[in-house]
């Protein structure tokens, strides 16, 4: 598989499941056949999230990375942690949101920039209950059905 030039892997369930409130592009610190696994589009982020450890750095969880298939015995582990890379003042200000408010870090989207790095959007986020599941159903709902009768009175 050729490698891409734009690399966009998304979670898709991120925006279902919680209500996200600020959002961060952290660099990731990676192995060489990580990244290039990342380029080829082998990885998923859909059940990943984020961390602090004990000496507030912060880490990425259950990302996924497939092996890269033209490696040798050097290759990486597919669900290792990996750190993520950002100043020292947003660190602080998450690790105070986390503590305090009880609120999580999910990543978003992994994308590579113009320069070939890898980068992680994360977002602070509140877990939404099940009402509020329905809710968003029902509205993405709504929504569909309005833009079908626009589209009918339209033609």
């Amino acid at each position: 598989m050729a490698l891409q030039k734009n690399v966009k892997i998304k979670n898709r369930k991120a925006r279902f499941e919680y209500d996200l409130l600020d959002s961060y592009d952290a660099g990731i610190v990676l192995a060489g056949t990580e990244i290039k696994a990342i380029r080829e589009g082998k990885a998923s982020i859909a059940e990943s999230f984020c961390e602090f450890n004990d000496r507030n750095e912060l880490f990425v969880i259950n990302m996924t990375v497939q092996e890269y298939s033209h490696a040798t015995h050097f290759n990486h582990s597919p669900k290792s942690e990996r750190k993520l890379l950002l100043n020292r003042n947003e660190l602080k200000k998450l690790e105070k949101e986390v503590k305090n408010s009880g609120l999580t870090i999910i990543p978003l989207l992994l994308y590579t920039n113009d320069k070939g790095f890898a980068k992680l959007r994360i977002s602070l986020a509140k877990g939404k209950k099940l009402f509020d599941k329905r809710d968003t159903i029902k509205d993405r709902d709504n929504k569909r059905d309005l833009s079908r009768v626009k589209k009918s009175f339209n033609n």
